[in-house]
């Protein structure tokens, strides 16, 4: 069975080029058939690997040699193990929902840009699937450069917006300062090891130095900080909100941002033997979780909440790689999938029977109207908000009790942003579903339901946040119940033999799962009650909530220290050493000869008795340069 894990991406390589060859030919519907069909295909046998690796283990499919030269060699080689087998469903089986709402929801497009449309989502997934199934670096950083590359594609797929090109230009160059330190990294490996394949370089990491394995942890987090939005290269990922709502769903949930944690799993053993690396991991992680989390509470547009709310979950899973807890971060990567997917899915179909409207303040009362968007973003809320026993409430807190266990000050900041978790989620639930009607007559008029293939996705994934957590239930409450723990145990079993243990007893974890859920609870009774009579009002926020609405005033500081000189540093190279200097210098030579030239045309007088004079003269002088040359040299000779 694992001889076809090549199909996986395959399907959505096809996918890619029918769509993209025929965008200007296909219908519609044949479109969107073969976009999601490839997918879906790729599900299909996602699941069929996934239960062969459950019953057989692992195992390795070697296509041919990407690159050998004498005795080094990086095999084109593909890893289906208990890891990447998991991330496959995820990949594929969100992708083909967000395919299907696709359908619907770009419904608009003109034929060549739908197809367009769907060819960069397949290409998008076939790039995030290669990344997950390569046996080594090399393969998955051209997966890692794929992603990144069809973020810049999707996010600028309305390229008549010039705004939208920005935020795709700022998204590709970002993830590009961190792709230079995966990319030393890799290089560092090859140095040190002579390889690159995860195998080879685990089996050997005892021959590395201390300075070798945190060198290289370091440089992999630096990709990860990229690809995966943490503190300080995370602006990039509100600004992805320029892409269609879909786009966000995927790049948000189940793709391109869980690169970064896939690929700190993958190397879990060089990173459990480098705790200066996982610190400073788990303090950035954490950083990332509350800064983000702060601009959420402030923030409008129903989907740059939820934008921060994604760069603040995605700190919850790096505080979980930090200290340790493999298994809960990729717990919290599945289940985030689920409830991230569907409250952006969610938010696209408000926008959608909106007529495009984002701004939440507009909004109110739309229960009544998407009755079923209503309760499956209020599940997702739930969800997210660590409610038991939704889905997002067993990771969240298995992330949180290893967090205790290393340091009870990582616990505490990470419940407090649980709580703002908790209550911006729910000040969006309020103010968009509950209260009166905010917007115009017209959008009243107009706003409805959306068709069965948004509501689809939306309903399944809604059970998915609902039940999706099950698999992960504390050993707490019954022995041997977390089966995705034993199920990724071979891929962990290294570094859970080097890691120290603190359980916690039964009685304090119940404890802090209850006093957690309650104060959560009281949160999310405040904001119901803050912003079901809310009103909107043309005040301006003052102090720290105006802080908070310009987002801190990161990308200003940015521009300031960053963008700005460079583009006076650019504008000097420019102007003065391009056009002054270099340009100077080669038109300055040009206009010499030009100048030599129409003097030495004066020359060519037309009169017979000067040219024959030139050319006595000329003679003399070549005679007397010939026969004189010796003396010549002898003079030049005594004069230096």
């Amino acid at each position: 069975m694992s001889k076809l894990v090549y199909l996986v991406p395959l399907f959505p390589l096809l996918g890619f080029l029918i769509n993209g060859l025929g965008r200007k030919s296909l219908s519609k519907s044949l479109i969107s058939i073969i976009g999601s069909g490839a997918i879906l295909a790729s599900f299909v046998v996602s699941i069929l690997l996934f239960f062969d690796v459950k019953a057989n283990g692992g195992s390795t499919l070697t296509l041919f040699n990407f690159i050998d030269i004498e005795s080094f060699k990086i095999p084109f080689a593909f890893q289906i193990d208990q890891l990447s087998s998991l991330f496959l469903l995820i990949i594929t089986g969100i992708g083909f929902l967000i395919h299907l709402y696709s359908s619907a929801y770009m419904h608009e497009e003109e034929p060549q840009h739908y197809g367009r449309y769907f060819a960069y989502l397949n290409l998008f997934v076939f790039s995030m699937l290669l990344l997950v199934l390569g046996a080594n670096y090399v393969i998955m950083f051209i997966g890692w450069e794929g992603v990144g590359l069809c973020s810049y594609l999707l996010i600028g797929f309305w390229f008549k917006n010039n705004n939208y090109n920005y935020a795709a230009k700022k998204a590709f160059v970002m993830n590009r300062i961190g792709d230079l330190g995966f990319l030393l990294a890799v290089f560092w490996l090859l140095l040190k090891l002579g390889t690159a394949t995860y195998g080879d370089v685990f089996a050997n990491v005892a021959h590395l130095s201390s300075f070798d394995i945190t060198a290289i942890t370091t440089l992999l987090f630096v990709g990860a900080m990229g690809k995966s939005a943490q503190i300080p290269l995370y602006t990039w990922l509100p600004d992805a909100m320029a892409g269609p709502t879909p786009v966000s769903a995927l790049i948000h949930a189940a793709t391109m941002v869980t690169a970064g944690i896939y690929m700190i799993a993958r190397s879990n053993i060089l990173y459990t033997m480098a705790p200066g690396t996982q610190t400073l991991i788990a303090v950035i992680g954490l950083a990332t979780a509350i800064f983000a989390a702060t601009i959420a509470l402030k923030q409008n547009d129903i989907k740059k909440v939820l934008a921060y709310s994604t760069v603040s979950q995605l700190g919850y899973m790096f505080l979980g790689l930090g200290v340790g807890a493999y298994t809960g971060a990729v717990f919290h990567v599945m289940t985030h999938a689920f409830f991230k997917a569907l409250l952006f899915l969610g938010a696209g179909s408000v926008i959608h029977a909106m007529h495009h409207e984002q701004d939440i303040r507009k909004m109110g009362g739309l229960k009544k109207y998407m009755p079923i968007t209503h309760i499956t973003f209020l599940l997702g809320c739930l969800a997210i908000a660590g409610i038991p026993p939704f889905s997002g409430f067993f990771s969240k807190d298995e992330i949180l009790t290893a967090a205790f266990e290393k340091n009870p000050l990582y616990y505490y900041i990470g419940v407090a942003g649980a709580l703002m978790t908790a209550f911006y989620m729910f000040r969006l639930y309020t103010l968009t579903f509950i209260g009166n009607f905010r917007g115009t007559h017209e959008q009243e008029h107009h706003v409805h339901e959306s068709p069965w293939q948004m509501t689809f996705p939306l309903i399944v994934l809604a059970l998915l946040s609902v039940v999706g957590g099950w698999i992960g239930i504390p050993e707490v409450f019954a022995a041997n119940a977390h089966s995705l723990e034993h199920f990724l145990a071979p891929i962990f079993a290294e570094s859970a033999k080097l890691a120290e243990h603190h359980s916690l007893a039964a009685s304090q974890e119940y404890l802090m799962m209850g006093g957690t859920t309650l104060a959560i609870i009281i949160v999310i009774i405040f904001a119901v009650n803050s912003y079901k009579k809310y009103q909107a009002t043309e005040e301006e926020n003052t102090g720290v909530a105006k802080i908070l609405e310009n987002k801190w005033y990161i990308d200003e500081l940015y521009d300031t220290m960053i963008v700005n000189p460079l583009n006076a540093l650019a504008g000097f190279f420019k102007n003065i050493v391009e056009k002054s200097g270099i340009d100077g210098l080669v038109n300055g030579v040009g206009k010499l000869v030009g100048y030599g030239s129409r003097q030495l045309r004066l020359i060519q007088s037309g009169q017979v008795g000067n040219y024959i004079l030139i050319m006595v003269l000329a003679m003399v002088v070549f005679f007397l340069v010939w026969f004189n040359d010796a003396y010549i040299m002898q003079f030049f000779n005594k004069i230096f």
